[in-house]
């Protein structure tokens, strides 16, 4: 489980890690193994849309149990694949990195969804929030 301390703690690292790296502004948001909403801030000067694509980032992970990485490759080899899962989830999938799975003793208990950067930068400052936590994250 993931509590509401800890989920602000992902996103407060995964902010901080995105300013020493230098990304542009990011919107991060952590769901829980249901995929409901825990937390989510979006940065100053990031777009009103980001809440949306972070949350679409972490909800894909978290009911396909595979991160926003693997969902890319599934998208890029099966896109009919990919598609009808997105029609069975009403859109609420985007299937590039930075949708991060947050696993307790190889447990899925979660997902963080970042937005605002590349998609690999956004799954980087995932991994970062995750890991300091005391969570394992499978990007």
């Amino acid at each position: 489980m993931i509590t509401l301390g800890a989920a602000r703690e992902m996103i407060a690292v995964a902010r901080a890690t995105g300013r020493e790296m230098g990304l542009k502004p990011l919107s991060v948001c952590v769901l829980d193994a249901g995929g409901h909403l825990l937390a989510f801030e979006r940065e100053d000067g990031a777009s009103p849309g980001r809440f949306e694509i972070a949350r679409a980032k972490a909800y894909g992970a978290v009911m396909l149990g595979m991160p926003g990485s693997a969902q890319m490759a599934r998208a890029e080899a099966q896109a009919y694949f990919m598609a009808a899962v997105n029609g069975a989830f009403e859109g609420k999938v985007v299937p590039v990195p930075g949708g991060v799975l947050v696993l307790r003793d190889g447990a899925v208990v979660g997902a963080v969804g970042v937005t605002g950067d590349t998609s690999d930068n956004d799954a980087a400052v995932a991994v970062a929030g995750i890991t300091a936590a005391g969570f394992e994250a499978l990007a």
